[in-house]
């Protein structure tokens, strides 16, 4: 490459990180000599109080307000995924400070809490509207298969901390659960186009209407382009792709008790890949869920879904996945101290693939089923003030058999302003098809790696201290402590030691690890808020005397030990918003990936009532960045790296 011919290319990619970074010093200045805001917002904006006091439902599988739940949560509202410009789910996961998100490449993400990222984390647990997305194949997510329209998302729940007791298995580091909005707060039409050097093009088009005083639904369409990453020397990686998806939602009140839901999803993509045919993904999802008021404090509810995903990666391997899924829960009062909520789940999954040259499952196809129950009982030892909460979740599958998964909570309301809890947790990662039925290199008279029928669950005891206070009106504060205790981790054993291969997967690993994360919402005048999060985190692994890793898990924890942002959102005059996110990640040192500093701008204005443009910039700092990945290969630096980014966007109701 000509050095002279890219210093002209990279001062090019740098002037619009300058232009913003200007921008948005010299804005500030202008809003505080401003006398009167703007008199339109563009958005709903909540204030420090009503933060606190949204519902949440993940922590207890029943409606509780936020600043009361005795677990590390935080909420991602729609108002803050709209004022961030993030355009795509993992993005918007980044806005939650508990979260651990590192781009891979141009679609694929490394995502999770406490701990344990990596391209196949598997600790942690995601549902869309209570349909779980996960894939038996390595017990995670393919989170380029994940999309919604992010205007149709309500919030998103993020618990940092086990939540097996409630959701089962692979709930170990913590659950991210999305939910979108129900029909009757999207009706009329609503259509979004944003384009830019990375996001080559997307957009989104909903109409929601009523069918009938009590029934209302709403259909979208949506497409998503995005150009390649880049190697640490610049030049593009053959990793760009596109999905277009399309989906539905009804809800119906029948009558003053009961209510149903019904919604569904179809997508379909393509992704490059550097040398070979691109790989193709798609998928349809359906679900139905119907619930039924008893009382004030009483209900039931009953969903049921189908999913079925398809992965085509050439060369390597082919998956079509069908899942099956039935879930009942009861909540009901025993006399005026215990309020119990327990259920009954079962799933069904079908697996088959096809296997590549050297690399594949035995047997390709697998059906397999869960079977599953738990209860809750939150006792109020003393009413508004002290709560202790004992539940657990029974499991059956048929790799491991019976799976206890039992917690203990207790939470202390001192006063109306600050609040202590703490919880003492046990949480399972069941065996995945990687563990179990991987077998590489199966042309050779010796294979490299074959799995193992016997991998017994990943096992976790975790241990959390937490404090909420409310300081005043302006300004909210949490801190949350943990301490993780892990055994039976997957580790990769030598069957003939000291020969190299063949080798296995095992149980040979155990660790701890130990952190705080702390975050404060402050409303610092009417028109500006501000939102910062900081976590800090360690984790130590070790081998057990009889176990041959020779790795010590470093393909399973790639993680930085601190990682903090600060978000800042101001609302301007003429109508006019300026929302900054600076966020940075400290090394990971097992990969070799430097620390980094980034920053994220964005300038909407909002020209008509109906009508919004907004101007986006995305990782200002640096032309382009790594945040995981190893760094070389036989010499050759194949790190992909996350460019930076500008794009416009318009939003249309109508």
């Amino acid at each position: 490459m000509n050095p002279h011919r890219y210093s002209q290319h990279d001062r090019l990619r740098q002037s619009p990180a300058h232009w913003f970074v200007t921008l948005a010093t010299l804005l500030p200045m202008v809003t505080l000599q401003a006398e009167t805001l703007s008199s339109a917002s563009a958005l709903k904006k909540l204030s420090v109080e009503q933060l606190m006091d949204i519902e949440v439902t993940s922590v207890s599988r029943r409606p509780e307000k936020l600043g009361e739940t005795a677990s590390a949560i935080q909420v991602i509202t729609q108002e803050a995924i709209h004022r961030s410009g993030v355009t795509s789910l993992p993005e918007a996961l980044r806005l939650a400070s508990n979260l651990e998100v590192a781009q891979i490449d141009a679609h694929q993400w490394a995502i999770s809490a406490r701990g344990f990222n990596s391209t196949t984390a598997n600790k942690l647990l995601v549902l869309i509207d209570g349909r779980t997305v996960y894939t038996p194949l390595y017990a995670g997510v393919w989170w380029d298969m994940q999309n919604t329209p992010l205007e149709d998302i309500d919030r998103i729940e993020v618990i940092s901390g086990p939540g097996a007791s409630l959701w089962g298995a692979n709930a170990v580091n913590g659950v991210i659960n999305i939910i979108t909005k129900r029909a009757e707060d999207t009706q009329g039409g609503l259509l979004t186009m944003a384009a830019g050097n990375e996001l080559r093009g997307a957009g989104s088009m909903r109409y929601g209407d009523k069918l009938g005083d009590a029934t209302h639904y709403r259909v979208y369409a949506m497409y998503d382009d995005r150009d390649d990453t880049v190697l640490p020397d610049g030049n593009d990686v053959a990793d760009a792709g596109h999905v277009a998806q399309a989906g539905f939602r009804i809800d119906s009140a029948l009558n003053e008790r009961d209510a149903l839901t019904m919604q569904g999803d179809g997508y379909g993509g393509q992704i490059a890949q550097p040398g070979a045919v691109d790989t193709n993904i798609s998928g349809v999802n359906v679900l139905g869920r119907w619930s039924r008021t008893l009382s004030e404090q009483s209900s039931i509810k009953l969903q049921v879904y189908y999913d079925r995903t398809h992965r085509r990666i050439p060369n390597a391997i082919t998956e079509d996945l069908d899942t099956y899924d039935i879930d009942f829960q009861h909540q009901l009062p025993f006399g005026d101290a215990h309020n119990v909520v327990w259920g009954l789940g079962y799933r069904l999954i079908s697996d088959r693939t096809r296997n590549g040259v050297g690399l594949g499952f035995l047997p390709a196809d697998l059906t397999r089923q869960w079977f599953s129950g738990f209860v809750q009982d939150e006792i109020a030892i003393v009413p508004d003030k002290l709560h202790f909460t004992i539940g657990s979740k029974l499991e059956h599958n048929e790799r491991t058999g019976f799976e206890f998964q039992p917690s203990a909570r207790l939470a202390w309301r001192i006063n109306d302003r600050h609040s202590v809890w703490t919880a003492v947790s046990r949480a399972v990662r069941t065996p995945s098809r990687i563990d179990g039925e991987l077998y590489a290199n199966g042309n050779a008279a010796t294979p490299l790696l074959v799995g193992n029928a016997d991998f017994q669950s990943e096992k976790l005891v975790a241990y959390e201290l937490g404090y909420r206070t409310q300081m005043t009106q302006r300004l909210s504060a949490s801190v949350a402590t943990f301490y993780n205790d892990y055994d039976d981790l997957r580790s990769i054993e030598r069957i003939n030691p000291p020969a190299p291969f063949p080798i296995y997967v095992g149980n040979g690993l155990t660790g701890k690890s130990y952190g705080a994360e702390l975050n404060a919402d402050y409303q610092a005048t009417d028109f500006w808020q501000l939102h910062a999060g900081y976590t800090e985190l360690r984790v130590h692994l070790a081998r057990k005397p009889d176990s041959t890793d020779a790795n010590v898990g470093s393909s399973e924890a790639h993680d930085p030990e601190q990682f903090w942002s600060l978000r800042s959102a101001l609302t301007l005059p003429a109508n006019t918003q300026l929302d900054m996110t600076f966020r940075h990640v400290s090394q990971i040192a097992n990969q070799n990936v430097p620390g980094y500093g980034e920053m994220d701008v964005r300038l909407g204005w909002r020209a008509r009532p109906n009508l919004e443009l907004s101007l986006v910039g995305q990782n200002l700092l640096h032309a382009h960045h790594a945040e995981a990945g190893v760094v070389s290969t036989n010499l050759v630096n194949t790190r992909k790296e996350a460019e930076r980014s500008i794009y416009g966007k318009v939003l249309w109701s109508f």
